[in-house]
């Protein structure tokens, strides 16, 4: 299979690559661009950990070719910070301890952040409905939720 030429922007950053036909956004992320917060779990869309946004929505990046990212605007959990600041979100999983391995956490701050944005003061049970995608096996979400709730509050106050 021959490699094909994509240009796509990534946190904010236009980046080429050279891809395979076959080769997930999860792998260019990865392997191609040293962008190793995005994950590699499952492979099949279940677990989330490999959620980043494409276009201002969530997607589990191993469902998606790398050529379909052509032209398109990909957010990674690296591209939240803001230098040595981390974001609202990321602030709040530290500080509510939402954290334990730390596989999962990318893919739910991702999520979280998208659902901060459609809905800037969710309730507990808006926010469990979407982090849903996003599967955690250490914190057993309390902690999580707190999280996004925090991260809500003080979002909203700013």
């Amino acid at each position: 299979m021959s490699k094909q030429a994509i240009t796509l922007t990534v946190n904010g950053v236009a980046r080429q690559a050279l891809v395979e036909p076959n080769q997930t956004l999860t792998s260019l992320l990865r392997d191609e661009l040293g962008l190793t917060g995005t994950k590699h779990g499952c492979g099949v869309g279940d677990c989330g950990c490999c959620t980043v946004i494409l276009d201002n929505e969530t997607v589990n990046s191993c469902l998606v070719l790398a050529m379909q990212a052509q032209g398109r605007e990909v957010l990674t959990i690296e591209g939240l910070a803001k230098g040595a600041e981390l974001h609202p979100l990321q602030q709040a999983f530290v500080d509510a301890g939402a954290i334990q391995c730390g596989f999962c956490t990318p893919g739910m701050i991702l999520s979280a952040k998208a659902l901060l944005e459609r809905t800037p003061r969710p309730s507990r049970e808006e926010i469990t409905k979407g982090l849903s995608g996003n599967l955690c096996r250490c914190t057993g979400y309390e902690k999580i939720v707190e999280a996004v709730q925090d991260a809500a509050d003080k979002m909203s106050e700013a």
